[in-house]
């Protein structure tokens, strides 16, 4: 089978480090991919904005399967063009994708399915006073999201009337998310754990992965700014066998059946992410393709054919008992640019990634070769992983710490935090 991996991020490293484990690989093809698929199979550059382009080389290379991994083309209709053009697709068309791309939309979607969330009312733009009142009666803390894409960072809890004030200026007048950001949601504060679940999907049956979470702010006990994702560990100890099940009934299924009564049948990974409240798990948001870094933690807890998953769904069959966890744990720590998420600088030589032991993974993100060596090209850099065989984050988490030592760069940065939440849950 030939498949093409559409993305160039840790994500798409970890995507494509366990399809290249199928035997059903023939050949795979990363567009454009990084220095770290290069060594899973060849990087094409190519431009993923121009779907026909795309559409031209799966046709030129005879692809069987494309996974697109990063939400920007898919909520843009890449899976549109290509099923258009009789190509098999792991990943939802635009119409689905509006489940991210969306949050109004979301929330349609979550009221109709009578999925948990927390309250919200919308804004746009021209209600800017109406807004400002409103925040002056609101309770806080309270959170002020983006309605459209914004790369992770469109989200923030405001915890008085001023900095809600602020908040929504930098959105509606200083355009700080652009176009993403003239219609808001002003959401009620939830307070619990956060984790997440990623159920992959043929638009009408589905399977769970383990659980996850992932680690936004930039700072250790969760503080600072948000971010694309500091790390993650998998499985999360609150998501039970009860829970997962709850999360199953009560959330997973009933938004699918929604999205498909309303004429959008999502096909690909609808990523959950959730918050554990004293009401039970609810939704904070969801998104339409795998998470970054929770991905590169889940994914090496698989045994089973992850490329034949993946294809089962695209064609409308998923099979569902081609793949179990395998009662392992994973950490990821995601390795940084200092001054990430504002200013960094890049191009510095990384040092360390040879040599280290069979159980970690080391996924590249933010990087790129020149004169044979890699360097540093990205905010967020690596994604340190370990992989170990039983649930024991405490080892986990040790060992991807003793593995991030031996690697070194300028300016590196990470938090030492990862997984402590989880380790101190099960104390």
């Amino acid at each position: 089978m030939n498949v093409a991996l559409i993305g160039s991020g840790g994500r798409e490293h970890a995507i494509a480090y366990k399809i290249s484990e199928s035997n059903l690989l023939t050949k795979l093809y990363i567009l454009p991919g990084n220095p770290g698929t290069a060594k899973l199979g060849a990087n094409v550059k190519i431009d993923i904005k121009n779907a026909h382009e795309v559409v031209s080389f799966c046709k030129d290379k005879e692809i069987d399967l494309v996974v697109i991994g990063p939400e920007q083309p898919l909520v843009d209709g890449l899976a549109n063009v290509l099923r258009q053009n009789e190509i098999f697709v792991f990943g939802p068309d635009k119409e689905a994708a509006k489940i991210e791309a969306e949050k109004s939309f979301a929330k349609s979607i979550m009221d109709a399915a009578r999925v948990p969330t927390a309250k919200y009312i919308e804004f746009d733009a021209s209600k800017y006073d109406r807004a400002k009142d409103f925040l002056k009666q609101k309770k806080y803390p309270c959170v002020i999201k983006a309605n459209g894409l914004a790369a992770g960072k469109g989200v923030v809890i405001c915890n008085s009337a001023e900095e809600a004030e602020k908040t929504l200026r930098s959105f509606f007048i200083e355009k700080i998310f652009g176009a993403s950001g003239e219609k808001i949601l002003i959401e009620e504060f939830l307070s619990g754990e956060e984790a997440s679940v990623f159920a992959i999907t043929d638009g009408n049956d589905f399977i769970c992965l383990p659980s996850s979470q992932d680690h936004k702010r930039i700072g250790e006990n969760d503080t600072g700014k948000n971010t694309g994702g500091m790390g993650a560990y998998s499985p999360a100890p609150i998501v039970t066998p009860n829970i997962m099940e709850e999360i199953v009934v009560r959330i997973i299924a009933p938004t699918l059946k929604a999205l498909k009564n309303d004429g959008k049948a999502f096909i690909g990974c609808l990523y959950a992410g959730l918050i554990f409240t004293d009401k039970g798990p609810k939704v904070i948001e969801f998104n339409c393709r795998f998470g970054d870094p929770e991905t590169q933690a889940v994914l090496p807890l698989l045994k089973g054919d992850f490329l034949r998953l993946l294809y089962s769904a695209a064609e409308g069959k998923i099979d569902k008992n081609i793949i179990s966890y395998n009662g392992g744990a994973s950490v990821c720590i995601v390795a940084a640019s200092s001054g990430y998420p504002d200013s960094y600088k890049k191009g510095f030589e990384i040092k360390g990634l040879d040599n280290l032991p069979d159980d970690i993974i080391v996924y590249h993100a933010g990087t790129s070769e020149a004169d044979g060596k890699i360097i540093t090209n990205g905010g967020r850099v690596l994604g340190v992983t370990s992989v170990v065989p039983e649930n024991d984050l405490v080892r986990a988490k040790s060992k991807a710490y003793e593995a991030l030592e031996q690697i070194n760069f300028e300016n590196i940065y990470y938090r030492k935090d990862i997984a402590d939440k989880a380790i101190r849950m099960n104390q």
